[in-house]
């Protein structure tokens, strides 16, 4: 019997088709980040452009274009139409972009990644900016190509990539509202910490012993090792597909929070990405909804979980086993520690509080480099500035624990960056929102019962992939559209009590 949608079927092969060659890539880009030898970055970096260059290929074939207009007369179901929405999204942006943009692109950023591995340590913002300027032109014209296609801003443009739907209009309200509260809820949090006694742990801690931890714990967070890994990474990241899911943390022998921190953060992004729907792998419509959907996944795990005393009082025994006893590993001295409010240097390590003052520096600098307000020259004085301006802290010539310490953007991602914050606002809405569906939530993490939790993920988050808007999802999930009032109401709850 002929089918009664063959254009949509043509389409649902082709974007499978895509997926396989999404797969290679992300592999590829784990392997490049992971384990390849410094002597093969020349060669992967021909190699990404290649695959780049055939995903950007199958997305421009002509037959795509026909295919999606006849498909939208055809008799789809609903789950059919969000799928076709989510297609046509991706071939309106690769559409925008010449192929020899997309090659030249993805050939700047992997030689400044790999170049920027050895010039963050060594403090060589001048080398950096050899390989950094290409990036940013590449980036600049793919902004202005986009953005003409959309009819949005440059910026905006960008961060529909990450955030679909986002736009500075409705981010800067945001922060503006954010830097009225924020500045002062930290003054009054570091006052009040201010007579707290906090021991520190005392190492060496083996990096043997704290991969154990980490696997542990991850494996009490029910990561499936079946179908995902844990490797090292100079930064942690999250990457391959919900069958062969890629964690990365690192690891520093004097102490080993960071390292289990950020195990748990990545393990947020990898049930997320364990817990889409594998009957829809494939097709656009089983992809995470948006990066901070996603950062809000990460964030429940790392700040709303971890940091919730009931978690901590479980953790305990285990740190205990893996370092032996001390008093730092106290449950109560734990929780004064991951709950210690201290402006820092770096993002990744920033305590809950002021991590949002490192996403909005950021922000108001690649928003003014991609826009041509700004050169990568300016970047450096802009830093010192904002961070003097946000966190008190003096950054001058210290350009590793400054304006290199991310991989974002060597690697291009322009636009990612408020993910993170929008993402800890999304965490605390999910958890206002579990708090009213499951009263018992929090006895619950008391008693080491994380399941209620996960189910309630996996229900209204993980399973639901792309298959709504942004904000229907959130609707969905918590009854109203982001509400950045509940991440105001977290953050005063933990830190005044």
């Amino acid at each position: 019997m002929a089918s009664s949608t063959p254009a949509y079927d043509q389409l649902a092969r082709s974007f499978t088709r895509l997926h396989h060659l999404d797969h290679l890539q992300s592999i590829a880009y784990w392997d490049q980040a992971a384990v390849m030898p410094a002597g093969g970055a020349e060669a992967r970096a021909g190699a990404l452009a290649e695959v780049a260059t055939l995903m950007h290929q199958a997305r421009t074939d002509p037959a795509l274009a026909q295919a999606l207009s006849a498909a939208a007369g055809e008799p789809l179901d609903d789950f059919q139409r969000a799928n076709l929405r989510e297609m046509g999204r991706e071939w309106r942006a690769a559409n925008a972009l010449p192929e020899a943009l997309v090659q030249r692109s993805q050939l700047a950023t992997s030689r400044c990644e790999h170049a920027w591995r050895q010039q963050r340590p060594a403090n060589d913002w001048a080398g950096f900016l050899d390989n950094f300027r290409a990036v940013v032109d590449t980036a600049r014209e793919q902004a202005q190509r986009l953005s003409q296609q959309a009819g949005v801003r440059p910026y905006d443009a960008l961060m529909d990539r990450f955030e679909p739907g986002m736009t500075c209009a409705r981010l800067d309200p945001l922060f503006a509202d954010l830097r009225t509260w924020l500045p002062g809820l930290v003054q009054q949090v570091r006052a009040r910490q201010r007579q707290d006694v906090v021991l520190q742990p005392q190492g060496p801690f083996p990096v043997e012993a704290q991969r154990a931890l980490c696997v542990q714990v991850m494996q009490w967070l029910q990561f499936d090792f079946n179908a995902g890994r844990l490797d090292v990474s100079t930064h942690p990241f999250a990457g391959g597909v919900p069958e062969d899911v890629r964690l990365t943390t690192r690891y520093e022998t004097g102490e080993f929070i960071t390292s289990l921190l950020g195990a748990i953060h990545e393990t947020g992004h990898g049930r997320y990405e364990q817990g889409r729907p594998r009957a829809w792998l494939g097709q656009p419509v089983s992809q995470a909804r948006s990066m901070a959907i996603h950062e809000s996944q990460s964030l429940s795990f790392e700040m709303q979980l971890a940091r919730h005393p009931g978690f901590l009082a479980r953790l305990a025994p285990m740190i205990r086993q893996a370092f032996g006893d001390q008093p730092a590993f106290a449950p109560d001295n734990l929780l004064r520690l991951v709950t210690r409010v201290q402006p820092g240097l770096i993002r990744v390590d920033a305590d809950e509080l002021t991590y949002a003052a490192h996403v909005m520096l950021r922000y108001d600098i690649e928003r003014r480099l991609i826009e041509g307000e700004i050169a990568p020259d300016d970047i450096p004085a802009l830093w010192d500035a904002g961070m003097a301006e946000l966190l008190g802290l003096d950054t001058r010539g210290n350009f590793s624990d400054g304006p290199l310490q991310d991989v974002h953007w060597p690697e291009a991602m322009f636009g990612y960056f408020p993910c993170y914050t929008l993402g800890a606002m999304y965490a605390a809405q999910w958890f206002a929102a579990m708090r009213r569906d499951l009263p018992g939530l929090d006895a619950g993490i008391d008693a080491g019962d994380l399941a209620p939790l996960f189910g309630w993920l996996q229900q209204h988050i993980w399973q639901q992939a792309s298959r709504w808007t942004t904000d229907e999802l959130a609707v969905r999930a918590s009854g109203e559209v982001l509400n950045p009032a509940h991440y105001r109401a977290h953050l005063e709850a933990r830190y005044l009590g």
